[in-house]
This record gives structure tokens, sequence and C-alpha cells, in this order.
């Protein structure tokens, strides 16, 4: 049994709590997969630079509306993916040769089970090694979600963790799922010239959106790949050669293959946490406070698999407050989940920030919103936008805004004034009239949206 100051599971977000703080300490780096976590190697950052070769070649497909004659002669797949993962996979690596060979971290490559609090076993290749600490962080992440017709079929499937990975372009593509994964994987996968068909249980798309925002989101979509909405799959049936759905309309959806993107789920279930008298949700989130501590003494917890919001920028929040909690447990410090901002990098991008309309009707606001279109201010006019809207949600007697949800070309910076005028109490008429915005910039179309809301000082 090996004793540390630390114990760290995840190599995610958590990599990043071996400060300098404890330089002079002794701490654990446990990681059964590979290093980096989910937004690393499956998430945020590949399917971004996938999402970057897509863009372009729908500018190119788009571009004869504005006098420019191009059109995309090719698409050398290998190429797009071995340049994501020939820049990827060496930082994983290197990351997991610093925790192996660099100073003051032991790296234990292999399942952490909880024997008791503060307690570990960890299994690497076979071979049981005890660990126990002053403090633990659970940091493990999480995982993509397969419905049980899918396992039970038996038929062969894709999800985030694999698809990118491919060897080659299908001709057609079925996605399973009607949220942000199923919107960004059928833009990547369209643009280079594959045929998407989406099956969705839900009415529309990315639900979790303002109900104005996914309406439009799923229009648009529906003029772009092949949607099936309201839709519950009875059956599957194929092989390696293709893929057949068979829905409760009796409809047949076809395609080579097949990406399952019905959500993720947290990795709570094999860790043992019972033993350690770690509480844990409904949904298998790890119960923690607002510190990030968990229900058993010594034991912290956070990133996806127990926070409410599977969002790199939030894990990566959570894990600067924990690594001050950890050296001041006499001054700590609280997470900040007020206004977390998230945006879809979809085709059109979606981005959004703080309460929905409904979410604000509810809290019992007096509501007013505005949606702005983009092809009303002066960029989007150069760009012939007819589809992006800016909507924003303020407090009519307040003069506060509630929340901000964007849809069309670069709405994740465009958001960004209204989620700092949200984190630091900006009223709309003084966020709309205290600044210069630069004309003709693509931001006008929030600052029209600000002085259309009907509160105190817009005329």
């Amino acid at each position: 049994m090996t004793h540390f100051d630390l114990a760290i599971i995840g190599t995610g977000s958590g990599n990043s709590l071996v400060t300098p703080d404890f330089d002079d300490k002794r701490v654990a780096v446990i990681e059964e997969g590979t290093f980096g976590g989910t937004c690393l190697n499956v998430g945020c950052i590949p399917t971004k630079m996938f999402v970057y070769a897509a863009d372009i070649a729908d500018h190119i497909r788009e571009s004869a509306r504005y006098g420019v004659d191009a059109t995309v002669d090719g698409v050398r797949w290998r190429d797009i993916r071995d340049r994501v993962f020939g820049r990827i996979d060496p930082i994983a690596q290197g990351g997991k040769d610093y925790r192996v060979n660099g100073p003051n971290t032991t790296a234990y490559l292999g399942h952490a089970t909880f024997t008791g609090p503060r307690s570990l076993v960890v299994d690497v290749d076979g071979e049981q090694q005890e660990v126990t600490a002053d403090q633990v962080v659970i940091a493990a992440g999480g995982h993509a979600v397969v419905p049980e017709v899918v396992r039970e079929s038996g038929v062969p499937f894709h999800t985030s963790d694999t698809i990118m990975r491919i060897d080659e372009l299908p001709s057609s593509l079925v996605i399973l799922g009607g949220g942000f994964i199923s919107a960004e994987f059928a833009h990547v996968f369209s643009a280079l010239g594959v045929e998407v068909r989406i099956v969705t249980r839900g009415p529309g798309l990315l639900r979790a959106e303002d109900a104005e925002i996914s309406q439009r989101f799923t229009e648009v979509a529906q003029q772009q790949w092949d949607v099936h909405l309201s839709a519950t799959v009875d059956a599957l049936k194929g092989d390696d050669s293709g893929v057949t759905l068979t829905l409760g309309d009796g409809t047949t959806v076809e395609g080579d293959l097949l990406l399952v993107a019905t959500g993720r789920e947290p990795n709570s279930a094999g860790l043992g946490l019972e033993n350690a008298g770690v509480a844990t949700l409904s949904d298998g989130r790890v119960q923690v406070d607002e510190f990030g501590r968990t229900t058993a003494d010594g034991v912290w917890a956070l990133g996806d698999i127990s926070s409410p919001y599977q969002l790199k920028h939030v894990a990566n929040h959570e894990a600067r407050v924990i690594a001050h909690n950890l050296v001041h447990p006499d001054d700590l410090q609280a997470f900040d989940h007020r206004f977390v901002p998230a945006a879809v990098f979809s085709h059109p991008q979606v981005a959004s920030v703080g309460l929905t309309e409904q979410q604000a009707r509810d809290a019992g606001h007096d509501v007013t919103t505005k949606t702005q279109a983009y092809g009303d201010v002066a960029y989007g006019w150069a760009m012939e936008d007819t589809t992006g809207i800016c909507k924003l949600v303020a407090d009519r007697q307040t003069g506060q805004l509630l929340g901000a949800h964007i849809l069309g070309k670069d709405a994740s910076t465009v958001i960004q004034p209204a989620i700092q005028a949200l984190s630091f109490g900006l009223g709309v008429h003084e966020m709309a009239r205290g600044q210069y915005w630069i004309h003709p910039a693509l931001a006008e179309v929030l600052e029209n949206a600000l002085l259309g809301l009907d509160v105190p000082g817009n005329a």
C-alpha cells in the first residue's frame, strides 16, 4: 500500500490539479484510458477541427451567390482525419509521459475502485495496487450512452468516441439522436459529401435550447438533412455493409454507418463509491456541494462525473476552484454556475447563456423579448443571411438581461458580450448605449436586439 497527499482519478481537467502547491508533496494520478480526457481526445478539440474543415467546404459550395465561382473538387478524408489526430495524439501521449516520468507524480494506468474512505485499489494489467491518500479527487468523466434497442440488436455502430477515426467516408450516415452531438456530426459529414439521415424521438432538434431557437434550427436542418422527428426505433438490422432502422410508423431508414448520439452519462458505476461513502444522484452523477465536496470527508469531484454541465469550460472552472480548496481548507471557494454558456458548432452555429423565455416566465419575471434577424444588420445583409437570429430575454421592470440565444454565423463569438453582461450585472440599456459597437460588424445584431427590448431607458 502506497500513501499519497493527493490522488486524482482521471486526467481531463483533473490533470490541472497538480499545481505548484503540490511541488513538495506526493500525488497519484490514475487513468485507465487515454490521457487528456473527453475534450482533448473525443470531444471539443477534435470535433471542432473537423467542423472547421466542414465550414470551409460549405463556404466554397455557397460562394456562387456572392459572384465567386468555386467547387469542392474532392475531400481527402484521411488527410482531414490525420491532421486532427496527428496533433492530438502526441499531446495525449506527452501528457502521459510527463505524469509517468515527471516530478512528484506517480501514474497508475488502470481502473480505480474505492475500498474505503480515501483508499483505492487500481487494477494495473491484472495486478491490484493499493493506494491511500489524504485527499482524493474524482474527475473520471463520462461516456456515450447506447440505447438498449441498439445494444441488443447486434448491429455495428459508432459513437462520438469512434466515428472520427474511421478509415473511409461512408456514402450515407444514419444518426440516432437530436442533440448537440448529432447536430455537429451531421454538419461535419454532410459538408464532406455524406448523405445524412437523423432519427430522433423528440419533436425537434436541440430541444434543450430556447423553443424559438430549437424550432428555427430544426427548420434549417430539415432543408439540409433527412430528419425523422418524433420517431421510435422498433428494430435494427445490418452488418458491416450497412444498417436499416425500422421506425414505429413503419418507415425504414438506411445508411452505410450508424452513429449513436443519444447523450452521455457519468463514469460513476464501477468506482465502488458506496465503499467510500460517496453518494450519487438519480442520474448517476456524484453528489457534491458548492465547494466540490462529496458526501465523504476528504473526497472531491469535478467535471462530467458530477457537474450538471457537460462542458469543458465548466470542468476547468471547477478544477480551478478545487485546486484552491485542496490547499485552503479554511478559505473555501464556491463554484460559480450562475451563467454557464454553451455552443453547438453546427450549420448554423447555436450559442446560449442564461434563461430561456419559458424559464424566465416560470421564474416569475415580467418578461420582454426581442428577436433580431441577422439579415437586418449590415454584415448580415452583406452575407445575404436568411436564417440567423439573435433572441434576448430580459426583465421588463428591472432592465436586466436574463438570457441570450443566438443562431447563425459565429454565434459562439457574437454571444460573448452577453455572457459578460450577465456575469457582471450590466443592464440592457447600459450595455447597448454605454459603449461603442463597431459598424458594420456582426455584433450589431446583438446591439440592435438590446435596443429592441422593452426596458427602462430604451425608446
